[in-house]
């Protein structure tokens, strides 16, 4: 799980580095073809079966959300520095315990509707509204993990019915095939031979890290191995020095701490009530 976010962050940090040459949705178009070929390679290794769903519909729209979850980050990213758009992408858990209570009826005790509420305060400190650090940018990176919640909770809908290397599967064939209709209208020749290599990379890289996220999940539960994705603060911070000589302030040090806390803590109190629903 480490290993997988250390890739995706190096694919956030490649995507961002060719956002001042290629059109946002070309750039998911490279991503998602890293996904797809890391699939295939899944599917090789374990068997076309997977691609019987129980919920075909659901899955697509999965799919759906994820392409466009991509996009918006990527808008997002090309304006404001790695480390904070990753710090502001870590409310994801706190979305995903509000909607799990709106759609799902899961319960969510008091202690948790505090961390979320702190988790809250610890972005609006990393992003500072009305304190003339503020970029409107930042939205696209709100509403990129808001659909990334939302797709954790399409997942929670699958769980019972299909198994993870489906989701995946279908999650990575729909948004190539979306991604790829768009590229007539987008689609820029990478005039710099270099540019072929970053753009191949950060395919290579989004493959690698959805596949080893597959092979963790597989051999460990997914609420013991949750907590790894924070270490992307660590990455992106140190990918935000070497390529862009960004490094985080004071004050999203500070917001991005209290909003890891937070979701450390959130992520415990999940795994205590699931504890006592299999106790039950």
């Amino acid at each position: 799980m480490l290993l997988g976010f250390f890739f995706f962050a190096a694919c956030d940090a490649q995507a961002k580095f060719l956002t001042d040459t290629m059109h946002p949705v070309q750039i998911v178009w490279f991503r998602m073809m890293g996904l797809f070929l890391g699939v295939v390679v899944f599917l090789g290794m374990k068997g076309l079966h997977h691609l019987r769903s129980a919920k075909p519909l659901l899955q697509i729209g999965r799919g759906v959300t994820a392409t466009l979850s991509a996009i918006c980050f990527i808008i997002g990213v090309s304006f404001v520095p790695l480390a904070d758009a990753v710090a502001v992408t870590f409310i994801a858990p706190f979305l995903v315990t509000i909607l799990g209570a709106l759609f799902l009826r899961e319960p969510v005790g008091p202690r948790r509707w505090i961390a979320v509420a702190v988790g809250f305060v610890g972005m609006l400190i990393v992003i500072r509204p009305g304190m003339g650090v503020f970029h409107p940018a930042i939205l696209f990176i709100i509403v990129a993990a808001f659909m990334f919640a939302f797709r954790q909770i399409m997942s929670r809908w699958l769980s019972g019915a299909d198994g993870i290397g489906t989701t995946v599967a279908y999650t990575s064939i729909t948004a190539t095939v979306l991604s790829t209709t768009m590229m007539p209208f987008v689609w820029v020749w990478p005039e710099d031979p270099s540019l072929w290599l970053i753009a191949a990379g950060l395919a290579a890289t989004a493959g690698l890290g959805e596949l080893l996220v597959i092979r963790a999940l597989a051999i460990a539960q997914a609420v013991v191995v949750a907590p790894m994705q924070y270490s992307m603060i660590l990455w992106g911070t140190f990918y935000g020095y070497m390529v862009f000589a960004d490094l985080p302030d004071q004050w999203t040090l500070v917001g991005c701490t209290i909003i890891v806390a937070s979701g450390l803590y959130t992520l415990h109190r999940e795994r205590l009530a699931a504890k006592r629903a299999n106790a039950g």
